[in-house]
């Protein structure tokens, strides 16, 4: 029997209760697919620094070393609001990950179902057959990682850019686009910017080796106005930095609910980090209210892109359609007709709709 090792990170809020859906769902995947997966849980953020005095401890650093993939939950809370900068719960566990593994490629899907086109904010024409958009956003270099300089009367960001990180970035989202629809739309603003001139020269040489993905190009403002007027005519867009990092909040926010939103962080090896789109939400905890959906699509998202487990990641994705097709809803996804069910009940409902 095939087996696997998840680093399970729980984290602080909600995170170990929509991770325990997480769970239940991996759960039936593995007895239906006959696959193992050994948990290996660990701290990590506010419940890390005050068992260890760090989010990151070296002990958690060390299981995920020895993993396959990470299932991440969510991090901070106002708790840990006012620890000094090199404390920060979010920087130290989160940065500290992504440097130390080299996760360079993150992936953000912003997705309307059709049944929860109703609590998008957009017009109902416009979502009426949903949307599925998949942000590709390079995650180690532009203005968030340059020299920085500070004097009496300026401040500044080195936006820099370097040929391999546009190069491996860019055949991520080729890659991707290709088991998709075949287009790939790179974002930027060369006509201001030289580091975007630069960026979209590279990505445009790397797409003669995929030949058969189309290319095509949009200013980041245009790609702005775009997610929210014709967001069904989006596949995957690849980007900087700092442009995806903007495109996929403002994506989210279009498709209604954050409790929605899955993401990837990989490197270059198949190793990845999965978690939620969303935030630790205090405010819920303990209240069996929290929206598992991120959750167990970050570990759909695992299974397809770490374990290669393809179809076992879409039949997570159509168990969420069919729940959601029944009018089960968590309180942040309500409607008129629907039924509100729990972060529990949720999972429970998902995963039994996983046929063994």
């Amino acid at each position: 029997m095939k087996a696997y090792k998840i680093a399970v990170l729980p984290g602080d809020g909600i995170g170990p209760e929509v991770m325990e859906e997480a769970i239940k769902v991996l759960d039936r995947i593995s007895k239906k697919y006959k696959v193992r997966f050994d948990y290996n849980f660990a701290d990590v953020g506010g419940i890390a620094y005050d068992r260890h005095g760090t989010a990151m401890p070296a002990k958690t650093l060390k299981i995920c070393e020895n993993s396959d993939a990470i299932l991440f939950g969510s991090v901070g809370g106002p708790k840990w609001e006012n620890l000094p900068r090199e404390s920060s719960i979010e920087r130290v566990a989160l940065l500290n990950l992504r440097k130390h593994f080299d996760f360079f490629a993150n992936l953000r899907p912003a997705v309307v179902y059709r049944e929860l086109r109703k609590i998008s904010p957009l017009r109902e024409d416009i979502v009426k057959n949903g949307f599925d958009i998949l942000i590709i956003r390079e995650l180690t270099s532009d203005v968030y990682f340059g020299r920085k300089k500070t004097g009496r009367d300026f401040a500044s960001d080195e936006m820099i850019y370097r040929k391999h990180e546009v190069e491996r970035i860019a055949k991520v989202a080729f890659e991707i686009a290709r088991k998709r629809k075949k287009k790939v739309t790179c974002v930027d603003k060369s006509n201001v910017l030289a580091s975007s001139v630069f960026f979209r020269k590279i990505v445009a040489e790397v797409s003669k080796k995929y030949r058969d993905v189309a290319l095509d190009y949009l200013y980041v403002d245009n790609a702005a106005a775009k997610i929210i007027k014709k967001p069904y005519e989006i596949g995957v867009i690849v980007t900087t930095n700092m442009f995806g990092d903007i495109l996929s909040d403002e994506a989210a926010a279009a498709s209604g609910s954050i409790g929605m939103l899955a993401s990837a962080s990989l490197n270059g090896k198949g190793f990845g980090m999965y978690e939620p789109g969303g935030g630790s939400a205090p405010h819920l905890t303990g209240k069996n209210k929290a929206n598992p959906i991120a959750q167990i699509l970050s570990a759909a998202m695992m299974l397809k892109h770490s374990f290669g487990m393809e179809k076992a990641a879409n039949e997570i994705e159509k168990a969420i359609k069919q729940v959601l097709s029944e009018k089960k809803r968590t309180y942040d996804i309500m409607e008129d007709g629907a039924k509100e069910v729990g972060t529990k009940e949720m999972g429970s409902l998902i995963a039994a709709r996983i046929k063994s």
